[in-house]
């Protein structure tokens, strides 16, 4: 008997982002994780420059994760050879378009159009800016390429973290207070800027890029000096620089999967190793600790699962996505902080160890994805045959 056909995964990884090391390590993990008995993988890379690779090792074309200094200690330590399902033949170095009359893409040269690699499935895994934010799930869906998680429009709010807060504030959910600057007014008018933060806020308050994930660029400000500093420090990674008040609270985060009916992990909390989860608690200083799951009341656990798929629905998600909570010690009020619509997946990351502890196993967890984004495209299919 004939072996069924094999899927065929494009993995997306690498990016313009200052995450572009993690997503190595986590396209690493998803490689290794797909069964090769049903799929065949076809690694994509992108360049810190932006330029689309494609080759048989997600690794032969972007720096060495491994190697010193390229990647913080605990992701490195994570990393490990992609093996398990099986892998193209070596493309080469290439540009990529879409081409939605084969489902795929076609790869470029210097001689023009080549050859073109038709796709099943797609499994985004680009962190960041340029991956997470819209612009990606765009291009694939001008080139009708299913691909894995949340489309154009809830990656775009996902990823813009005060359009988010807007949003998830008309659905009645709970969020902290917040405020917006842009990169203009903190460079021309610092003095005005900090008179309307001090306003607004007491100290400590936080400052974050509005577009940016692993907390880079994001600082707690205790005084006006600290503020300043914070405001230019995030103004260096976006036009639009986030506010937001201080809340003495346990960081509890849940994963949620599914299309129309998602489905929330036990929920898990994070002790961070230094003042906030910054980027050095979360890759580099290795002591932060993971609580799965989180120690909670049963009420507590209901409600906040609920508040999970209650703003997974309110972005308009899709196939996965981590929603990250403040529960306030004073108030005991539960808070959302933010949506990642591309978690980190590498093995030491909270979406999928969240529903490994809620009786999801890593390889199925993939599986699952897969068939989400297949069902999504499926979906999506329906609304054409009316204009077709």
């Amino acid at each position: 008997m004939d072996s069924p056909l094999k899927i065929t995964v494009g993995v997306i990884f690498g990016g313009r982002s200052g995450e572009h090391e993690v997503s190595l390590v986590s396209a690493q993990s998803i490689i290794k994780a797909l069964d090769p008995h049903k799929y065949e993988v076809v690694p994509i890379g992108i360049s810190k420059r932006g330029t689309w690779l494609v080759g048989a090792d997600p690794q032969k074309f972007l720096p060495d994760p491994t190697a010193p200094g390229r990647l913080p200690e605990k992701v490195a330590a994570s990393a490990s050879t992609a093996a398990g399902a099986a892998v193209s033949p070596d493309l080469g170095q290439t540009g990529l378009i879409g081409d939605p009359s084969h489902r795929g893409l076609v790869l470029l040269d210097k001689t023009g159009p080549g050859e073109r690699v038709k796709l099943d499935v797609l499994f985004p895994v680009v962190h960041g800016t340029y991956g997470e934010d819209g612009t990606l799930q765009g291009l694939l869906e001008m080139a009708d390429i299913p691909y894995v998680g949340c489309g154009v429009l809830a990656s775009a709010l996902g990823m813009d973290k005060t359009a988010a807060k807007r949003v998830f504030r008309d659905a009645g959910l709970p969020i902290g207070d917040f405020r917006e600057f842009l990169r203009r007014d903190i460079k021309t008018r610092t003095a005005a800027v900090v008179e309307q933060i001090e306003a607004q806020f007491t100290y400590p308050c936080f400052v974050k890029p509005v577009n940016s994930g692993s907390s880079v660029g994001v600082s707690k400000a205790h005084d006006r000096g600290e503020l300043i500093k914070a405001l230019h420090l995030a103004a260096r990674y976006d036009r639009k620089v986030l506010v937001e008040e201080f809340i003495d609270g346990r960081e509890l985060e849940v994963s949620v999967l599914g299309n129309d009916d998602p489905i929330a992990s036990v929920p898990g909390e994070i002790v961070p190793c230094n003042e906030f989860y910054d980027y050095n608690a979360k890759y580099i200083d290795n002591k932060s600790e993971l609580h799965i799951p989180a120690e909670l009341s049963a009420e507590q656990t209901a409600e906040i699962r609920r508040l999970a798929i209650a703003a997974f629905k309110a972005l308009d998600c899709a196939g996965m996505a981590r929603v990250d909570f403040f529960l306030d010690r004073r108030s005991g009020k539960l808070l959302i902080n933010e949506v990642n619509t591309i978690p980190g997946f590498t093995s030491i990351s909270m979406y999928p160890k969240l529903w490994e502890a809620s009786g999801i196993p890593y390889p199925e967890l993939v599986d699952r994805l897969i068939k989400l984004a297949l069902e999504r495209y499926s979906d999506k299919q329906e609304s054409l045959k009316a204009v077709a």
